[in-house]
């Protein structure tokens, strides 16, 4: 007969007492279990469907927000779609027969020219990446490099700066600058499935992965096979690129070399241009016979690190190593700002003044390890220059700029020189104010 407190029992610890009972020592059923977790990945998939981590998805999903994909499906529908769909959505994750909607391309411009292709998940989709990726991700995690810094959890850009500085500081003064050409669309599907295999016994995710990978791209409503490549957009992307330049930052530890590397861009630190030259000619040829890649000889280059750009900073080397931001970073900056207080926007001087702070503070923030203290005081008085011109044009009229300038503050015989002048809005008016 059962009593209450055996019906009450979790099974698992059931089977515990009935093993030890049998003479099965905690210790040795402690240790059993410790091999089963790390030797059988064919649970990964159940894992993936867990309850905890779907909620975990989800938040994490709404808070990326991102534009929808082929179907149109907002972030903010996800929630009452799942809630109507997900069984059968799940059902076919188990079975293995779920199959995922092509990317929709979009072309985004790039800071040195060109145009950047990215590939936007469905949201479905999205959701289902973000979940696989945040139980892959501590499995892999423990094979990367020290030296990789993006997409990783408690790593940064502005930790890779920082170390290339420390590189810097120890007398290394010559950067191979190696940026991969179009990594995104040249990675092998056979090669980075054959990686993934080697931690991931699991069909069903090792499946998922490889139709993600071949889903395809939707252009003028015709789906695209792709036979190489992995999206940029969705959410597994930053992970599985990780996975293919292991090999890379594997053999430059094996080499001994000093190096940061950002997803595709690699910055070594040699002592001298000579010893640049050989490594970037070694990396090319390890790149092209092991990873199928090749070198964007247009961008890679053999150099000082004070005359090139590493994550949008350079570096000036005095009696001290300081990090700066570079002159392309400031003039992209410049041309967002002038974007955003535009005179023929329409918009109200509140309206810009919210926008501009949402984009300077994110700015700011990442920049703020330069020690370039002047930049920003010359770029705050800038704004404020570019604020008051648009106010000026707003006023329109000589006799309401008057009357706005006195009732600011501005003394009337120096807000009469500026409301009647007959400079332009950005002319000595409105850098007298």
């Amino acid at each position: 007969m059962k009593t209450e407190n055996s019906e009450r029992r979790p099974p698992m610890d059931r089977v515990v007492n009935t093993l030890e009972a049998k003479g099965v020592s905690s210790d040795k059923l402690t240790q059993t279990n410790n091999q089963s977790q790390t030797c059988n990945h064919t649970k990964l998939m159940d894992k993936v469907l867990e309850r905890a981590n779907l909620k975990k998805t989800l938040k994490r999903v709404i808070a990326n927000k991102g534009a929808p994909g082929i179907d149109g499906m907002k972030v903010g529908e996800l929630k009452d779609f799942l809630m109507e769909n997900w069984g059968t959505i799940k059902q076919e994750l188990t079975k293995g027969t779920y199959k995922p909607s092509p990317v929709r391309k979009v072309e985004i411009p790039k800071p040195g020219g060109g145009k950047r292709q990215l590939g936007i998940p469905t949201v479905l989709d999205r959701f289902i990446q973000q979940a696989i990726l945040q139980v892959l991700s501590p499995i892999f995690e423990q094979t990367f490099s020290q030296h990789s810094y993006g997409f990783r959890p408690k790593k940064s850009a502005r930790q890779a700066a920082k170390q290339a500085r420390k590189y810097i500081e120890q007398g290394l003064r010559y950067v191979v600058d190696t940026d991969i050409e179009k990594f995104f669309d040249k990675v092998n599907h056979d090669i980075l499935m054959s990686k993934i295999h080697k931690h991931i016994k699991d069909k069903q995710v090792i499946r998922i992965i490889r139709r993600y990978l071949q889903a395809g791209v939707m252009i003028c409503g015709i789906c695209v096979t792709t036979e190489h490549g992995t999206p940029q957009g969705g959410p597994l992307s930053p992970l599985l690129s990780n996975i293919y330049l292991t090999d890379l930052d594997n053999e430059l530890e094996k080499r001994g070399h000093k190096f940061v590397r950002y997803a595709d861009d690699c910055n070594i630190y040699v002592a001298s241009e000579r010893a640049g030259k050989r490594v970037l000619n070694s990396i090319e040829n390890f790149l092209e016979k092991k990873l199928k890649l090749k070198i964007n000889e247009e961008k890679s280059a053999v150099d000082r690190p004070w005359k090139r750009k590493f994550l949008g900073f350079t570096y000036v080397c005095f009696s001290n190593v300081n990090i700066k931001i570079a002159p392309v970073t400031l003039e992209k900056f410049k041309n967002n700002i002038r974007r955003l207080t535009s005179r023929s926007t329409g918009e109200s001087i509140e309206d810009k003044i919210n926008k501009l702070n949402k984009y300077i503070t994110g700015w700011v923030a990442y920049f703020s390890i330069a020690k370039t203290r002047s930049v920003f005081r010359d770029l705050d008085g800038w704004i404020r220059r570019r604020l008051r011109m648009c106010l000026l044009k707003q006023w329109k009229r000589c006799k309401t700029k008057l009357r706005k300038l006195v009732k600011l503050g501005i003394p009337e015989d120096w807000a009469a020189l500026i409301a009647y002048s007959r400079k332009k809005y950005w002319g000595r008016q409105a850098k007298r104010i």
